[in-house]
């Protein structure tokens, strides 16, 4: 466990911060931008878990994934390199396994698409679709950063993965997908 006994440290007051091998950027570099958008999903998984919490099941799923973002946010805060002094804290296959297990246990119980969900339905779901979207930003910017430096695929895998698995667990959500919002294309005109 990490012990944090001081939590300013005046450090970043001049725009920098230290990635997890000690190695200072500015606070605006790809892998800050990346690691700070998985930490503002989570953030938006602790709000929609305000709505879960009598939901046993669901409750507990979002308290593991909120775990793993810590994970993946210590993944992307440690650059790769050869024979670190301290092996890093690395997503895994086996994460990015047990999302799509859930997915395909829930989807199996939902009603057919129709047409596209617009973001809505219960405050859990909503708060869910709100989540997915900063996680898909989160793999816009890992897949970015990945374009410049080495990013493990296990870590991107677990992003794209976790987008599907709150869109399915917000349609489970909205009833089982029966009361999703839906878009009626051109029903404005």
């Amino acid at each position: 466990m990490v012990r944090l006994t001081r939590i300013y440290t005046r450090g970043g007051d001049k725009g920098q911060t230290s990635l997890g091998n000690g190695e200072r950027v500015p606070k605006h570099a790809l892998r800050v931008d990346a690691y700070g958008t998985v930490d503002e999903a989570n953030a938006v998984l602790g709000l929609a878990r305000l709505h879960t919490a009598t939901l046993a099941e669901e409750d507990a799923m979002l308290a593991r994934i909120q775990n793993d973002l810590f994970d993946l946010g210590a993944d992307l805060c440690t650059p790769e390199e050869e024979n670190p002094a301290y092996p890093p804290l690395r997503i895994t296959d086996s994460q990015v396994d047990r999302l799509e297990r859930e997915i395909d246990s829930m989807n199996a119980e939902l009603a057919p698409l129709n047409s596209f969900i617009l973001p809505g339905g219960t405050p859990a779901a909503a708060h869910l679709h709100l989540a997915r979207t900063v996680v898909r930003r989160a793999e816009r910017q890992m897949t970015a950063l990945a374009d410049h430096e080495p990013v493990g695929a296990p870590a991107i895998k677990y992003a794209n993965r976790l987008s599907d698995h709150l869109f399915v667990l917000a349609r489970r959500l909205n009833a089982g997908g029966t009361a999703d919002v839906l878009w009626v294309p051109g029903g404005n005109r």
